[in-house]
């Protein structure tokens, strides 16, 4: 079951570490700020290798709005895992929450 999460529940997930944190945008996106402690995985290489993309369960995607993320975690239930975690506004929402994003 996926569930969608606030940029408060998922800053907390995530601070926990028990997550994998997925972000599904392109990298030119990425380059620009990511949420704490996420990797880059682009939707499109997602798709064509879901169990090489996503070695367990307990995930936690993000993209720029929450639409892209949203069809990352249905290609990772379709693959069996069961624990999904959807960040609703995406990045957007992130920044509108008042959290920082990281910038490699």
């Amino acid at each position: 079951m996926i569930q969608t999460l606030t940029p408060q529940e998922a800053e907390t997930l995530i601070s926990r570490g028990e997550f994998d944190v997925v972000d599904v945008r392109e990298p030119r996106e990425w380059s620009t700020g990511h949420v704490p402690h996420a990797r880059l995985v682009p939707l499109a290489e997602l798709k064509a290798k879901p169990q090489e993309a996503l070695p367990r369960d307990g995930v936690i995607f993000v993209c720029a709005k929450g639409m892209r993320s949203l069809t990352a975690a249905k290609v990772a239930e379709s693959v069996g895992l069961t624990n999904l975690y959807n960040l609703d506004g995406g990045t957007n929402g992130w920044i509108s929450a008042g959290l920082p994003l990281v910038q490699d």
